[in-house]
């Protein structure tokens, strides 16, 4: 296998992960929320939306209407009573929400109140893997929590009634959630494919990309379990960052120069944290000048390293941490079930890690196949573009997430 084939296969691969992944832009897992309340054949619907969800309607990416995010998510909630379908008779009606969010209502009355079910179909065709946790109280005052997933639309509100919180979740949804989390995430897919480029044996790739587990597994199991408490607005814009140290990390080893790399990115540190000061921008000063001093000295410790693949591990769990951080985040506020929390963990963290061997395969088997083929590429040349192309979208994420939380 010849270093230019490794290269081209790197560089093929990040451009086909690119194209598959813009679907599932956020790494943060896509979510919406509803409340369903049945009072006899009446329901009542509370449905909210991150701004983020929303701008997936559009193919430009920009906010679409109050008027046309409310119509497609009419098109896509009802309810029935024993196999009939309710009447809308009110909504959508755009409500008061937190900054972030939309939020509308809606009501139906069903022919009945027997065998009332609801149902939610939205955003399922544009991800996957989204997911909308919806809470249903009946007119007995009795309240579940369910997740409602691709596989799962229709809630029976009878059954929900005696059903616990996310009672439907099960080990095996919570592993098909950490597969497709990362299938799903370029910004994840991107980190992974920028260690890669500097891995030169098979073992220390195993172990980088497991050390991300390490983290991902220990931050979850804090958050979700209350002994530690993330700031969800801030946990993305630090993955975009995270990305971007990636592939700085590799044109300075690239280079030799990782004093000057080092330096670009701190200076732009140092700009959103006076920004902070007067008055503009969304991330702590105190934040980012921490990860400006993280930044600095490790890329100065890693550009001056003949094999920096420990120094790598840190980073790689560190990105673990935040990403953990960034799954619980949405979890802190549905009451999971206390009996069942490391069963939901355990899940998703085998999830997670079937999903980056799967990644770390197929790359692998790509470059094997352009090797037998003999397609080459220059492996410095490669470097520079693929990790300037990491650098620009990790720095992109973080600055329009960062501001994102004003």
């Amino acid at each position: 296998m010849t270093v230019r084939a490794y290269a081209l296969g790197l560089l093929t691969l990040l451009v086909a992960a690119v194209g598959m992944a813009m679907p599932g832009f956020a790494h943060t897992r896509s979510e919406t929320h509803s409340a369903w309340q049945v009072s006899g054949p009446i329901v009542h619907l509370q449905f909210t939306v991150p701004d983020l969800e929303a701008r997936r309607l559009t193919p430009d990416g920009a906010m679409p209407s109050v008027q046309d995010l409310g119509a497609y998510i009419a098109r896509h909630v009802g309810a029935s009573s024993g196999g009939t379908d309710c009447a809308r008779i009110d909504g959508p009606r755009p409500v008061t929400a937190l900054a972030g969010y939309r939020r509308y209502e809606f009501a139906f009355t069903c022919p009945d109140a027997s065998r009332i079910r609801v149902a939610d179909s939205a955003w399922f065709e544009l991800v996957a893997s989204h997911t909308n946790f919806a809470e249903v109280q009946d007119d007995q005052g009795h309240f579940a929590e369910q997740l409602v997933t691709k596989d799962h639309q229709v809630i029976d509100v009878a059954d929900a009634s005696g059903a616990g919180p996310l009672q439907n979740a099960g080990f095996l949804d919570f592993l098909r959630m950490g597969i497709l989390h990362i299938f799903t995430g370029i910004d994840h897919m991107s980190f992974i494919l920028g260690f890669i480029i500097l891995a030169r044996k098979l073992r220390d790739l195993l172990f980088v990309v497991t050390g991300f587990t390490i983290g991902h597994s220990l931050t979850l199991a804090l958050a979700v379990t209350g002994i530690v408490r993330p700031h969800a607005e801030y946990i993305d814009a630090l993955i975009g960052l995270t990305i971007a140290l990636v592939g700085a990390e590799n044109i300075a080893v690239q280079s030799q120069r990782p004093a000057i790399v080092g330096l670009s990115i701190i200076a732009l540190l140092g700009l959103m944290a006076l920004g902070n000061v007067l008055g503009f921008g969304g991330l702590p000063s105190l934040l980012l000048l921490g990860a400006a001093i993280f930044t600095s000295n490790y890329l100065m410790v890693s550009g001056h390293l003949r094999d920096a693949a420990r120094i790598r591990l840190v980073v790689t769990m560190m990105f673990g941490l935040i990403h953990g951080f960034g799954f619980a985040a949405n979890l802190l506020d549905e009451r999971l079930p206390k009996g069942r929390l490391a069963e939901l963990i355990l899940g998703f963290n085998t999830g997670v890690e079937i999903g980056q061997m799967c990644v770390v395969f197929a790359v692998l088997g790509l470059v094997f196949l352009l090797s037998r083929i003999k397609l080459t590429l220059p492996r410095p040349l490669v470097i520079d573009v693929v990790s300037s192309g990491l650098v620009g979208f990790g720095l992109f994420l973080f600055v329009s997430r960062g501001y994102a939380t004003l």
